[in-house]
């Protein structure tokens, strides 16, 4: 249960719990990034994959968001999320450990990587639904800004170290040792995961299902009432659009824009995780701020210009040429950009989601916007290798990147405009908010 509000907050990091919960999400998401760089990379500069081929790898690890979100958030909300999360970090550390003995072996080809995108990608789906509602669970309602606040910046600390540190070691080591690395940070993350002490109670139900049990409720039957929570709150309609607008688009934009760097650039494995990992310092800029502009200028105008800011600053990379210091000196402003105004973006629209729902539903409503936001990550990755493969690099990027623009439109023509200073309350309509 969730601390009463007769008393003002105390400091979230005073508290130890949460430290734990924050350390232990810092070493998962820095094994997740890390993955996420290690396995393209490998197909790439190792197994000469191409455009296509990279689509495809891309999309496997995409797909358990399609598949598998709606069934997560109906998990989630009828187990204790901590538990979700440590069972899901022991799977994916045996899952990367297997592919290091793989590929120390000289096994490692492009159906293993498949079978690890894949088995990696739906671990991470069930981690990432549960410590959303986690943290619901364990600080108070004035809090989740703070709370959101510190955990997307132990991502945006992921996005620094993760893709930097795949990059080298895929190019001055090997892929085995990269993946090794991945599994040895899933595996910190369940220790410090493992030592909360603090009991996690089972959510309370939204509406009781008649005659039933709420434990006895058919799985189906509570993904419905995810669905239909979802698309009945306006707000909530309106990030699922906007979400998989953006989504859509960054998913083919990341498919060629990791072709891009080393084929058309010219950039080393190392050179590539760096310029990526630029998205991580600019991550923590956005989650501080994060804690403060959504409270002085409001909710609504934070989301709309800092998604019109970092999105648009993509546009830039088509235009640079050749591996010049200018270049990689502009590639790491861009990405510095597009990390600091997209964390603002994912911080202030999750801690709107959260605040509009009710504890017994945040599993099902963060599943359901994920599935319906990043449910077409896979169709994006497909796009962007073929637009790669038909259209020529340069102007694939160019196409994908211009895509990512309509997210901030679909947000300023939403609810989501108008939301001000406070963030709603989950017992009341979306109305024009002052």
């Amino acid at each position: 249960m969730r601390p009463p509000l007769s008393s003002p907050p105390p400091s979230l990091w005073r508290d130890t719990d949460f430290r734990r919960l924050w350390a232990g999400q810092t070493a998962s998401q820095l094994g997740e990034h890390t993955t996420l760089v290690v396995l393209p990379l490998f197909a790439v500069l190792t197994l000469d994959a191409g455009a296509g081929q990279l689509g495809v790898l891309r999309a496997v690890g995409q797909a358990p968001i399609l598949l598998l979100s709606l069934l997560a958030g109906a998990w989630v909300d009828r187990w204790r999320a901590r538990t979700v999360m440590v069972l899901t970090d022991a799977a994916r550390a045996v899952a990367l450990g297997a592919a290091a003995v793989a590929g120390l072996l000289g096994l490692l080809g492009l159906p293993a990587l498949f079978v690890v995108a894949f088995t990696v990608g739906a671990l991470s789906v069930l981690f990432d639904v549960a410590y959303q509602a986690s943290l619901v669970r364990m600080v108070r309602r004035d809090q989740l800004v703070r709370g959101n606040s510190a955990l997307e910046g132990s991502r945006s600390a992921a996005q620094i170290g993760g893709p930097a540190l795949g990059g080298a070691l895929v190019s001055l080591l090997s892929a085995p040792v990269a993946a090794a690395a991945g599994a040895l940070f899933f595996a910190v993350s369940f220790v410090s995961l493992r030592r909360i002490r603090r009991p996690e109670s089972a959510p309370e139900p939204v509406a009781p299902v008649p005659e039933r049990p709420e434990h006895a409720a058919p799985v189906r039957g509570r993904i419905r009432e995810g669905l239909r929570f979802v698309a009945g709150n306006a707000w909530l309609r309106a990030v699922c659009l906007a979400s998989a607008a953006f989504q859509l688009s960054f998913a083919a934009t990341m498919t060629v824009y990791l072709l891009f760097l080393p084929r058309e650039l010219h950039l080393t494995g190392a050179t590539v995780g760096l310029a990526l990992a630029a998205t991580g310092p600019g991550a923590l800029l956005g989650s501080v701020l994060a804690a403060r502009l959504p409270g002085r200028l409001g909710h609504g105008v934070v989301l709309v210009s800092a998604a019109v800011l970092g999105n648009g600053a993509l546009l830039c990379v088509p235009a640079l040429h050749g591996s010049s210091t200018a270049t990689i000196l502009a590639l790491l402003a861009v990405n510095f950009v597009f990390g600091t105004f997209s964390q603002l973006v994912n911080v202030t629209v999750m801690s709107v989601r959260q605040a509009v729902t009710p504890d017994g539903m945040q599993g099902r409503a963060a599943a359901t916007i994920t599935f319906v936001g990043m449910g077409f990550t896979p169709l994006g990755s497909l796009l962007g290798g073929l637009l790669a493969q038909e259209w020529g690099l340069r102007t694939g990027l160019l196409v994908t990147a211009a895509g990512m623009m309509l997210s901030p439109v679909l947000m300023a023509a939403s609810p989501l405009a108008g939301l001000g200073r406070v963030l709603p309350d989950s017992r009341k309509e979306p109305r024009h908010t002052e």
